[in-house]
């Protein structure tokens, strides 16, 4: 039953933050109730007591407590179809650029067998984090998340590492997040100068010459990275030397994003950024129907090759696959989250079918964006090592239907960029000052560290495959494969039902987590 906290209890309306009293006054009915068995219902509060359901709030063992919303059984309204597509849009994120790129490093056929295996793997992993709440005996465990799992198994310990390895995840997307900011940005204000301008430019890097161009930019590891282009006709020479030297990828643009965003995460409230979420699925069908478009200009420029390479063409298997499994870790990374989502599901008895079905219709995007780019890719006259990390790069700047991608992404993720500030921000100084706004100085110091993290990879390294590699392997190792294996196998433990098959089968399942983590600093 939600604990019911008195108005007079509500210290802030806008984070609903509940008084001492009304947290101790939870705490001593949790205790109490941990006295009896749970059939016994004489603690708990008659029908007749409880206030109207829109006046119920939950409490949450982080001191915040939450409205119900109307609903009597503790639970959302959302229906399977709802929650399978709130899954598919909150896990489809930057990943999704990187996959042709991983394919790529870990060869064709290797990357599409990778791509299935991670994508069952992670999905038992997210299974075992989904039913971890309800192998915990005599406790309320409904308005639990999975960091207060960790932390009923792994005491203050499974507290602040769940706590260091969520924040290397959001940490991490923000990252990746400004060095893609930076791109488009970069890409999008090159296009309409030219466009303004009436500037015929070209690339000194090699590409086709067809209707749909393809470029192979790390091919020009010779030239500046700049703009990397040479003008053919401009009224103004000095014009265009000028924006050439003021508009630089890596030199001045990750700068200018400082001014409009670090405000941004600075506000108290982000909600008015989650209203433009949909954007995200927008981006991502759009980028299907790019692929696609691409694809049916370009053609099919595939050879099998097993293990032997050349000069247009990599091998069927690369000693490389462990970067795909690291870009992959964190692709179908959501065990974080995974609790709140499913508990807004109307029917909770489909929460394995809603989550199987949400990983597989991801894993089908992966698959179709990644191998389509990779068969697609001209070979020859470029080779599939010129795929770049993000595959939007192998496109020129003035390609139409690359620039509005870009946009579109570009406004996505500057839309999403301070939620996941603020989220940052709660977990952090939530756990150390126990306010999500402490003060202005606290959240603005905070905020710039992680915009300070931001622009010294657009700066120095923008690589967002590695970048994406590294925290997905960081952040998985805990989440995905170490935790819930672990909390597994002590709940069956103490309930005397572990098996040596079980403990086998997820003792492996951590050893590939912590060789998925190594791998990616041995290549």
């Amino acid at each position: 039953r939600p604990f019911h906290v008195e108005p007079t209890n509500i210290v802030s309306v806008n984070d609903e933050r509940v008084t001492d009293k009304a947290s101790a006054m939870n705490k001593r009915i949790h205790y109490y109730s941990r006295l009896t068995s749970p059939a016994d219902r004489a603690l708990i509060a008659p029908d007749h007591v409880l206030p109207a359901p829109e006046e119920i709030y939950v409490y949450s063992p982080l001191g915040t407590a939450f409205k119900v919303g109307g609903c009597t059984d503790g639970y959302g309204k959302n229906s399977s179809i709802v929650t399978i597509f709130m899954i598919w849009n909150t896990m489809m994120g930057t990943s999704i650029l990187s996959i042709p790129w991983g394919i790529k490093q870990a060869g064709f056929t290797s990357g599409i067998i990778l791509i299935l295996l991670m994508g069952i793997l992670t999905l038992y992993c997210c299974y075992r984090v989904v039913t971890s709440r309800k192998m915990i005996p005599l406790i309320d465990t409904s308005n639990w998340e999975f960091p207060d799992v960790c932390k009923y198994y792994f005491g203050s310990f499974g507290q602040w590492s769940s706590l260091l390895f969520s924040m290397v995840s959001l940490v991490g997307a923000m990252v990746v997040y400004w060095v893609l900011m930076s791109n488009f940005l970069f890409n999008t204000g090159k296009f309409i100068y030219n466009f303004v301008h009436d500037i015929n430019v070209t690339d000194i890097v090699p590409g086709t010459n067809g209707s749909i161009k393809v470029i192979c930019p790390s091919a020009a590891s010779g030239h500046p990275p700049q703009n990397m282009v040479v003008m053919f006709s401009s009224g103004n020479n000095t014009g265009f030397e000028l924006f050439e030297e003021w508009w630089n990828k890596s030199q001045t643009v990750p700068f200018y994003l400082i001014a409009v965003l670090l405000p941004l995460i600075n506000l108290k409230s982000p909600s008015f950024f989650a209203k433009f979420n949909v954007l995200g699925t927008v981006s991502v069908v759009y980028l299907v129907f790019l692929v696609t478009v691409k694809a049916a200009h370009l053609g099919i420029h595939l050879k099998y090759n097993l293990f032997t390479e050349n000069d247009f063409f990599v091998p069927e298997f690369r000693l490389l696959f462990p970067q795909l499994t690291g870009v992959l870790t964190l692709a179908f990374f959501i065990h974080n989250s995974v609790i709140t989502l499913l508990q807004n599901n109307r029917n909770q008895e489909n929460n394995v079918r809603d989550l199987s079905i949400a990983y597989f219709l991801v894993g089908l995007t992966y698959l179709y964006i990644g191998v389509i780019i990779f068969a697609s890719f001209p070979s020859p006259p470029l080779s599939k090592e010129c795929i770049e990390q993000n595959f939007l790069d192998n496109f020129p700047s003035d390609d139409i239907m690359s620039f509005i991608a870009r946009i579109f992404l570009l406004f996505q993720m500057m839309t999403v960029y301070p939620l996941l500030g603020y989220l940052a921000r709660v977990q952090f100084l939530r756990h150390f000052f126990g306010n999500a706004y402490p003060s202005f100085f606290h959240v603005f110091v905070l905020n710039i560290a992680i915009v300070g993290a931001g622009v010294a990879m657009a700066r120095f390294y923008p690589n967002i495959g590695c970048i994406i590699r590294y925290s997905g392997a960081t952040c998985g190792l805990a989440f995905v494969f170490l935790y819930p294996s672990l909390i597994y196998m002590i709940a069956l433990h103490r309930a005397g039902q572990l098996t040596w098959t079980t403990l086998i089968i997820h003792i492996f399942i951590i050893l590939l987590g912590l060789a998925n983590l190594i791998a990616q600093f041995l290549l």
